[in-house]
């Protein structure tokens, strides 16, 4: 494997997290060094078993190696309540000093049980393509 991609795709007790992100010229400066990136995330329950997000937990690397941690209820304002074999689909952004990073993380989800477990989000890339011509 050549590292991360700009999309990956992890799956923990059933609960499948896909990622694809792309890069925003629009809305980037690259003379003042800031990259804006937004990213796709949906999150599939394959388990037998409701599940709720409760909480998200990011580490964001830029290309000069430092790295910065978020954290924080939900995803955009929710805390989205999946039943078995539904899926739910939101899309952010990330700002970052440098052309290229990484995000992964986890989100904290819960069972209609009372159990808790950390569903991990694989490493994706946060580019800018480059012009071949």
């Amino acid at each position: 494997m050549s590292g991360p991609s700009t999309t990956s795709s992890a799956s923990t007790h059933g609960i499948l997290v896909e990622v694809q992100s792309q890069y925003l010229p629009d809305q980037s400066h690259p003379g003042s060094r800031r990259f804006v990136f937004a990213y796709t995330i949906t999150i599939t329950n394959n388990s037998k078993e409701v599940v709720q997000l409760r909480s998200r937990h990011w580490i964001i690397t830029n290309a000069l190696g430092e790295s910065e941690e978020v954290e924080g209820p939900g995803v955009v304002g929710e805390q989205p309540i999946l039943s078995p074999g539904d899926s739910f689909r939101y899309t952010s952004g990330a700002v970052l000093p440098t052309e290229r990073g990484t995000m992964q993380g986890t989100y904290q989800m819960h069972r209609a049980d009372g159990a808790q477990f950390d569903a991990q989000i694989a490493p994706f890339l946060l580019e800018r393509p480059y012009s071949l011509n």
